[in-house]
């Protein structure tokens, strides 16, 4: 009997580590560990997550429940280290649950089971409990009560408790190793769709259009289904290439930024991008559409132009229109410059142009969109149509002269009904081997199909612009 105990408890001693090694304790983090949140928003509705958090995890093989992440997260690029015990702490395993409570969802993990159903007995006005069998959730409930069955029931379904299957908020739950009893500080990244900012611009001229003040503001919004608190915010400004992967979803390559701490945006450069860095923290709120002042700047000078842009398909054929007015198309044009006081980087985004009238009334005069724009570039905004400039064009000539070569003749009316001379500028996009053959105003040839005329319009007068035009295909 003796030597049975003895084998028996040598048993237990040998293999009693193996045990121990096999359990699986489980830890929960939630948002209010959180020592450190870093948002990178891009322009194509995409945001990098960085967050830190304190834990004090068991020795041992453990299994952590990460909540609080975004709904909208791309799983395939998370990214977790410990920042202090990197040697000591591993994943081996992880897992996104998404599988959020609902109602339908809840009715569907009680088919076949028995629930609750509180009903209202108006007549004698006080709550009855019926007891059924849930039998189907399936477009509709079915029950069975009393050996009956029901289709539908009124009332409000109770049940015993929440399965374990079911979650609140998408977590990301791991499966790792861990050597050390020490707080670890966890470092998270990821990338989430539905983060995403644009920029808008307010460009208010002066009385006479010469100059204007530019005021631009972020607009970020969040539809991600999570939270961050306290956040250190940057925007990247660029285009930043995306995959789409074989199961048709897009992600995202690109190295984690190093955490910058840094007046309300510092502008930097990186890698073939900018960025946008606030210099504060602030709170992001999910489904929240949160506006930032992105730049000021006063006493911009400008250029107001009224351009008629031709057609490349009318100088080899007849041309016939019932109409010969063309619209004369008003641009404001200025440089991103530091001698006219802007010298930034800006994103791209929808400027809107307003003046004051005589009244002193501010009135909004149009917009347009803007690309991304390095210093030194030009900025070109169409603004409307011309009310009181006119432009008619009128083919006063053709001929064919051989299958190849045509020759047109035109002529351009330009008249100008308002207090002040004017310049126009008449564009004209041309094809194949072309030449000026004769013209009454000098021409300037943009590049190798275009030519320009500018012409000098007085006020109340009328201008006509005349040229004979051959192209060979």
């Amino acid at each position: 009997m003796k030597i049975k105990l003895y084998i028996l408890f040598f048993i237990v001693i040998l293999f009693s580590p193996a045990v121990k090694a096999e359990k699986n304790d489980v830890s929960e983090s939630t948002a209010d560990d959180q020592i450190n949140v870093e948002v990178a928003v891009y322009n194509n509705n995409i945001g990098l997550i960085k967050e830190t958090r304190k834990l004090t995890l068991p020795s041992g093989r453990g299994e952590l429940r990460f909540m609080g992440v975004a709904s909208y997260i791309m799983p395939v690029t998370v990214h977790v280290s410990s920042l202090n015990f990197p040697n000591n702490f591993s994943v081996v395993e992880q897992n996104y649950e998404y599988d959020l409570i609902n109602a339908d969802k809840l009715l569907d993990k009680y088919v076949g089971k028995k629930i609750k159903i509180v009903v209202w007995n108006e007549y004698q006005d006080r709550k009855e409990t019926v007891e059924a069998i849930l039998l189907s959730n399936n477009n509709g409930q079915i029950y069975k009560i009393n050996n009956e069955i029901f289709i539908g029931h009124p009332g409000i379904k109770v049940l015993s408790n929440i399965p374990d299957d079911l979650i609140a908020k998408p977590t990301l739950t791991w499966l790792y190793d861990n050597s050390t009893t020490n707080e670890h500080n966890l470092e998270v990244s990821y990338l989430t769709n539905n983060l995403g900012w644009k920029a808008d611009y307010v460009v208010v001229l002066s009385e006479d259009d010469m100059s204007g003040n530019i005021s631009g503001w972020v607009t970020l919004d969040n539809k991600s289904g999570a939270t961050y608190k306290n956040a250190h915010l940057k925007l990247i400004a660029g285009d930043v290439n995306r995959v789409t992967d074989v199961s048709g979803n897009k992600v995202v390559t690109m190295s984690h930024m190093e955490r910058r701490l840094t007046p309300q945006f510092e502008e930097k450069p990186f890698f073939e991008y900018h960025i946008y860095d606030l210099q504060r923290e602030t709170t992001i709120k999910d489904k929240q559409t949160k506006q930032v002042s992105l730049l000021e700047a006063a006493g911009v000078k400008i250029q107001k132009k009224f351009l008629v842009e031709g057609s490349q398909g009318i100088f080899t054929r007849y041309y016939q229109r019932n109409n010969s007015k063309q619209p004369v198309n008003v641009y404001i044009k200025f440089m991103n410059t530091e001698e006219n006081n802007l010298a930034k980087p800006i994103p791209e985004g929808i400027m809107r142009l307003y003046k004051k009238d005589s009244e002193g009334s501010q009135l909004f005069i149009g917009e347009d969109r803007i690309d991304h724009t390095s210093v030194g570039e030009e900025i070109s905004l169409k603004i409307g149509e011309a009310f009181d400039v006119i432009a008619e064009r009128v083919q006063t000539g053709y001929k064919q002269i051989s299958k190849g070569l045509h020759e047109s003749e035109w002529e351009i009316t330009l008249k100008n009904h308002k207090d002040e001379d004017v310049i126009v500028n008449i564009i004209e996009p041309l094809t194949g081997n072309w030449s000026v053959i004769n013209n009454s105003h000098p021409y300037t040839k943009k590049d190798a199909f275009t030519i320009s005329f500018h012409i000098p319009v007085p006020k109340d007068k009328e201008v006509k612009v005349k040229y004979r035009l051959q192209i060979g295909l």
